[in-house]
């Protein structure tokens, strides 16, 4: 059963082929870039382009798609951009898929699809409300997805992820990541409003884990998946200064619009199917400095 990843060379989707490999699952890679070992199949082109989505589906049994433009702040300036690679994508290769009666078609969501939910935890019954374009394309793309599984037999999923952070991060602008460096550079960071919003923070492994297990189980469905606690960016921040030993310079400013306020998520349903997020933050964020300081030192 030959896999198609999405975005396969990109920060999430590098761990996922590796975790499939090791599982013995074929894959085949689109990307934008090419995949850093040539050995795995790969298709450099725009998922815009219906001839290289087209390319990439064939002879493939399943779908898992990371592939996206993946800022929630700049999808407020870019609105349009997000939708086209976000949502027109997500079509394009459901259609494809549909044409070739593929199996299993997995979406790397968020759980920025439901919006705020102070004082709750966001579950799979939670309400859809997105906060940002962002979140509106995959809210959308899960509709999507839930339809093609009623009409045409799919076994559809989406992953809603949290903030997911690990080794290979050294390309990303993420905020642990941006505070790793700001030690590097000698450098400062800012913190938008009082610190205080609420984020889970999921390691790499165990993201990819969710995604292996979406497959194997054919779940479908929404899959709400984190760590299952929650801290807020000032611990975050303190967190990462005593990893790495540097009280990094910070600037306060003005909170965001579109920014949730608290994601606090319950990831019961995933447990269920035997998902244990295994790697701690502390655990996780010396795993991330080390790799990402022994690369760019």
């Amino acid at each position: 059963m030959t896999i198609l990843i999405t975005g396969g060379s990109g920060f999430i989707g590098q761990g996922l082929v590796k975790f499939l490999l090791e599982k013995s699952i074929p894959v085949k890679v689109v990307d934008l870039n090419p995949f850093p070992n040539p050995d795995i199949e790969t298709i450099v082109g725009d998922l815009r382009d219906n001839e290289v989505v087209k390319k990439a589906v064939h002879k493939v049994e399943g779908i898992i798609h990371l592939a996206a433009l993946t800022s929630v702040l700049e999808s407020i300036k870019n609105p349009f951009d997000v939708y086209r690679t976000n949502l027109e994508t997500t079509s394009l290769l459901l259609e494809a898929g549909r044409r070739q009666e593929i199996q299993n078609f997995i979406l790397a969501s968020t759980n920025a699809v439901v919006g705020n939910k102070l004082n709750t935890k966001i579950n799979e019954n939670s309400s859809l409300n997105p906060l940002t374009p962002y979140g509106g394309t995959k809210a959308a793309s899960e509709m999507l997805l839930s339809a093609y599984a009623s009409s045409y037999g799919m076994i559809t999923s989406s992953i809603r992820m949290t903030n997911i952070y690990g080794t290979g991060m050294q390309h990303k602008d993420s905020f642990i990541p941006r505070l790793m460096k700001a030690v590097i550079n000698k450098s400062g960071v800012e913190i938008f409003g009082d610190g205080e919003q609420l984020r889970d923070y999921l390691y790499l492994t165990d993201t990819v884990y969710a995604f292996y297990l979406a497959l194997k189980e054919n779940i479908s469905g929404p899959l709400t998946t984190g760590y299952g606690e929650s801290i807020s960016v000032n611990a975050l921040y303190d967190l990462v200064c005593e990893t790495t030993g540097t009280q990094i310079p910070v600037k306060r400013v003005e909170a965001k619009s579109g920014e949730m306020r608290a994601v606090e998520v319950d990831i019961s349903r995933a447990r269920s199917f035997g998902f244990k997020p295994l790697v701690s933050i502390r655990e996780g964020l010396a795993k991330t400095w080390q790799d990402l300081s022994s690369s760019v030192l």
